[in-house]
């Protein structure tokens, strides 16, 4: 064989290594990367079922302490989270020292103030689990048990973007009247023998007040984020016009998202993919109601979409809204990690997994038959959307690895 022969097939060989290297480190990394994913779900899975429980060990703090510790750019809470039951117990029974109207929205709410100075938002009960709200899919009042049952598939998928919640019963009477605020006690009120409050909001009447169950209102009580984490507000790029023959442009220019790709802070940086993840969670809950979002202040699109005011969801269980999906479904990109977990989820584990996540709450069953049958379709629904992703552009397209380090000081 002459020298330049020679030269050309060792040149060849020598590709072949590379490009067999390459191939091996990338499947060995693919493999970690699932056995990575793999661990977490078997750790969320095993903490699961939380106890509701005063006590906290090897510390001195306090719960709020606590939570407030927690919070990073990217986590509200992290993965491992031993005192979660105690802090949830702490918001269920700590004595409420005061009780205002809520902070500016459109639904009705309270702000209580809880031993010890922690802030919490109450939202009362309007509903029965059993109860189908009909018409457009943001329609109603806000549900708390959503914002309970939000809270706990947060914790399932993985995601720990949403402020604590749990269910809570208050006695009107001898535990808001005597704290609250003249403001909220001139919304008060009696229908029958039952004591009722309609707040201060863009949609609040004394025509239509939240009552309870003669003096005690069942209600869902959300951690208020420590005021160091300022939020900011963003308008969601797949938000509603909720004008009656006018659509967004998202509902009709199927390129819509490579516009939003060149806009910041969607141009670099997680925040398109949390769109995304956002828009499974979404579609799960049924919550097509994100017209704006929140991240924490300056901090250049590297902080996380923080799954704020999830209570108009779980309204109608036979309302699938596919629209929720446009951001999956126009961009066909999707983290690997979400794509793991969501995988994880299959053949009825999301259903059981939300039962047990739940099952220590005080409001228990959270929801009802319809709605968990629900989520089951709908994850499959989401399963579905992504596969035709993956059919039309490839797996090396629409998986994006894209892991973030979490630290937690």
């Amino acid at each position: 064989m002459k020298l330049k022969q020679r030269v050309v097939v060792l040149a060849l060989l020598l590709v072949i290594l590379v490009l067999t290297k390459l191939l091996l480190l990338d499947r060995l990394e693919t493999s970690a990367a699932q056995r990575q994913d793999q661990l977490s779900f078997q750790r969320m899975m095993s903490g699961l079922r939380l106890t509701m429980d005063s006590r906290l060990e090897h510390t001195l703090q306090s719960p709020w302490e606590i939570a407030s510790q927690w919070v990073v750019p990217r986590e509200v809470y992290p993965e491992d989270t031993p005192e979660m039951g105690a802090v949830l117990h702490a918001m269920a029974t700590k004595k409420i020292i005061r009780a205002d109207v809520g902070y500016k929205g459109t639904q009705l709410k309270a702000l209580l103030v809880l031993d010890g100075g922690q802030k919490v938002v109450f939202k009362p009960k309007r509903y029965s689990r059993d109860h189908v709200v009909e018409g457009e899919p943001y329609a109603g009042y806000d549900r708390h048990n959503a914002e309970v049952a939000a809270f706990h598939l947060d914790r399932i998928l993985g995601f720990r973007r949403a402020p604590l919640v749990v269910g809570r019963y208050v006695n009107l009477i001898t535990e808001i009247k005597p704290v609250a605020t003249e403001q909220l006690l001139s919304t008060f009120l009696k229908q029958g023998n039952n004591t009722c409050f309609y707040g201060k909001c863009y949609y609040c009447r004394e025509t239509e007040p939240a009552c309870a169950d003669r003096e005690v209102m069942e209600g869902s009580v959300t951690l208020w984020l420590p005021d160091v984490w300022p939020l900011q507000k963003h308008r969601h790029p797949w938000g509603r016009t909720y004008r009656e023959g006018k659509l967004a442009r998202w509902e009709y220019d199927e390129s819509y998202c490579d516009a939003v790709k060149k806009t910041p802070p969607y141009d670099a940086g997680p925040r398109l993919l949390d769109i995304i993840d956002t828009a499974i969670f979404d579609y799960l809950i049924g919550n097509a109601d994100r017209h704006h979002y929140e991240s924490f202040q300056d901090d250049e699109g590297a902080s996380m979409l923080i799954l704020l005011d999830n209570a108009k969801s779980f309204g109608n269980p036979s309302m699938d809204e596919r629209s929720i999906l446009a951001p999956l479904y126009q961009c066909c990109i999707v983290r690997v990690s979400t794509w793991n977990r969501i995988s994880h989820l299959k053949h009825g584990t999301l259903r059981s997994a939300l039962l047990s996540a739940t099952g220590h709450d005080p409001i228990y069953p959270v929801l009802s038959e319809a709605h968990l049958e629900a989520l089951e379709r709908r994850l499959q629904g989401i399963i579905g959307t992504v596969q035709q992703c993956i059919d039309q552009f490839g797996t090396d397209v629409v998986m994006v690895e894209d892991r973030m380090t979490l630290s937690h000081v």
